[in-house]
This record gives structure tokens, sequence and C-alpha cells, in this order.
């Protein structure tokens, strides 16, 4: 490999997402955030009122969205963000999608 060539490291977190983040679009608004970074993933709300989306793509990228995902959209108000790295998925993402709740 060239010596000004360094391979992009690729890294893939689960999130929960707690505070008043249903009824806000913050899912559809992580979607356009995610798209604009080149991740992808999958987020959804929970049962519970979070959200939770799994994230996976360049590092720098990724933790980007998950700075993006402790304030998230302009109604959102995030009490704190569960951040767990975790297995890239065996089947890749074609891209970010919004899924049903859980």
């Amino acid at each position: 490999m060239p010596d000004n060539i360094t391979p992009t490291i690729t890294l893939t977190q689960h999130l929960l997402i707690r505070g008043h983040v249903q009824g806000v679009s913050y899912r559809w608004s992580m979607v356009q955030a995610a798209h604009q970074r080149g991740v992808q993933g999958w987020v959804r709300n929970r049962q519970d009122g979070c959200v939770e989306a799994l994230v996976t793509g360049p590092a720098d990228a990724v933790q980007s969205l998950v700075e993006w995902a402790h304030h998230g959209p302009p109604h959102a108000s995030v009490d704190g963000v569960e951040v767990r790295n975790v297995p890239a998925p065996s089947d890749p993402f074609a891209d970010f999608a919004q899924r049903e709740t859980v």
C-alpha cells in the first residue's frame, strides 16, 4: 500500500437515545443527518419512549452522527445517548433507513 493512503476504519455502533425524542421528527432528521455523513444503518422508535439506532460506516462519520444524536432536531430534548460498539452486520446495509417501532 502506498505511504500516502491510509485505510478507512469502519465503526459500527448501537445507540439508545433518551429524552423527548418521539413525535419531534427525530427519526426523519437522523436519516437526513446519516445521508449527509454517508453512513448506513437504521433508526426506530421503541415502545419505552427511546429512539434506537444502528450506525455503521467510516469512524469519523459515525462519530459525527453520534455527536448529532446528542441534540437531534430542533424540537427534541435529549437527556442522554447510550453508545455501544457492536460487530459489523454480516450483510452490509445499502442505506440508512427508518424502521417500524418495536
